[in-house]
């Protein structure tokens, strides 16, 4: 329907400016088509793309899942207003010339994939989430969401294995699959029970800042407090790493490789204002420790923005991992402590972000408030976490927590800061000042 040569074309310059690809610099090798189906013929047609993007210096590069929309140049795509990083240019066809698109955003031909992926579900209306994620997802008339996989993971997705082994062993806090779309080894789309009314976790928090910072008070003291809820979201993620170890097994500890991860995190952030020496330093210390626990299969990239609140409790979402980490660094075995050094930071992200939406000069006061907030949910959650029975034969000794849980702490932040610098730039901030605060730690 479209020349190849055309496609990858388009894709070149569509490719940089969606944030589920791979850093922000401009596409300045060739895109690589590596396969297209057209799933839909006539007018809207619709193509699904496997595009492949070289790496820097001749290496394997990343692999993109797209899903093309294509209508008449005389049509009016009202479903693209405000959505000029889904317009991927004019091109010709062998039906003339067309508008190519992101099809996610056309409520028509998004069904249609639907129906491509879990030919039993039946739908009437489609949506996209639009929130920043590594991945695109579309809610089907609010009682089903299909997830989108963006880069393709060889080997199959990290998220679709792990849900149903956790499914599998009866962990409570995940939504099991309710259909698959593979091809060739690849997952491509997974389509799950939408949990409508469900809340995530980083808006509860910020409604929870944004009434300390309105009234002024202690955080025990506002009505929103969140401490409640951190208490019973480290519950859950306890529960989560019982039922990981039960699905999955456990491992003896190997603290030089988690050392080895971090330090190859650390020479990807290419930043040197970052006291490199220092951070190098604390990880040698993970890697010499002979009390680390157990090893396990872990969320990975675990964090407020990753969990929902419903009525009957927490669940946990996007089992992928870091993103901007390599699968089999996400794969392997680690401590149930970086999940629990993931949520941490999350409350410190989140206080911040809350005072930068506020749009005003941040005072001692605020300051005091935000590090009281972080600080009270940190140890609502650390407690909830520490409570549940059988958790601490995956953990050091309370001396081995500060030590791996604080390194692995720092590795979070120090990826936060390579992230944002290609992701978000003006939040930069935000983590460096952590990993400052973090060194400044005995």
């Amino acid at each position: 329907m479209i020349e190849t040569g055309d496609l990858a074309e388009l894709l070149a310059g569509h490719l940089p400016k969606q944030r589920w690809f791979g850093g922000g610099d401009p596409v300045t090798a060739a895109v690589e088509i590596r396969a297209v189906t057209e799933l839909r013929q006539g007018w809207p047609g619709a193509l699904h793309v496997i595009a492949e993007v070289p790496a820097a210096g001749g290496t394997q590069g990343h692999r993109y899942q797209l899903f093309v929309g294509l209508r008449p140049p005389d049509e009016i795509e009202v479903f693209l207003e405000g959505k000029a990083e889904a317009y991927m240019g004019d091109v010709e066809t062998t039906q003339g010339p067309a508008h190519a698109y992101d099809a996610v955003y056309d409520p028509e031909l998004a069904l249609d994939l639907l129906h491509h992926v879990a030919p039993d579900i039946s739908a009437e209306r489609a949506r996209v989430l639009l929130v920043e994620q590594s991945n695109t997802s579309i809610v089907f008339d609010e009682r089903h969401i299909m997830k989108l996989f963006r880069r393709l993971s060889d080997g199959g997705n990290p998220d679709i294995e792990v849900t149903t082994a956790l499914a599998r062993v009866g962990f409570e806090g995940v939504v099991r699959p309710e259909a698959v779309w593979q091809r060739d080894g690849d997952d491509l789309a997974v389509v799950n029970e939408f949990l409508a009314g469900a809340s995530e976790g980083l808006s509860l928090a910020l409604t929870s800042l944004r009434d300390l910072y309105d009234r002024r008070l202690p955080p025990e003291d506002c009505g929103g407090d969140f401490a409640p809820q951190a208490r019973r979201l480290g519950i859950v993620t306890a529960k989560l790493h019982l039922a990981m170890a039960e699905a999955f097994g456990t491992t003896d500890p190997d603290p030089r490789s988690w050392a080895d991860d971090m330090l190859a995190q650390l020479e990807r952030l290419g930043d040197v204002s970052v006291d490199t020496g220092a951070v190098r330093a604390r990880y040698e210390r993970l890697a010499a420790t002979a009390d680390a626990g157990r090893a396990l299969r872990v969320h990975g990239d675990l964090h407020l923005g990753q969990v929902m609140r419903t009525d009957a409790g927490w669940f946990v979402l996007d089992f992928e991992g870091e993103p901007d980490r390599p699968v089999e660094e996400r794969r392997r075995p680690s401590s149930p402590l970086r999940d629990v050094a993931g949520m941490l930071r999350s409350f410190h992200y989140a206080a911040e972000v809350a005072l930068r939406d506020r749009g005003e000069e941040v005072t001692d006061e605020l300051a005091a408030l935000a590090g009281a907030w972080e600080e009270r949910n940190s140890f609502a959650f650390s407690e909830g976490y520490r409570a549940v029975s059988g958790i601490d034969a995956l953990l050091p000794s309370d001396e081995g927590c500060d030590l791996v849980q604080s390194a692995f702490e720092l590795d979070k932040a120090v990826y936060e800061v390579a992230y944002e610098q290609a992701h978000r730039p003006d939040w930069e901030a935000i983590p460096r000042a952590a990993v400052e605060r973090l060194l400044e730690r005995a």
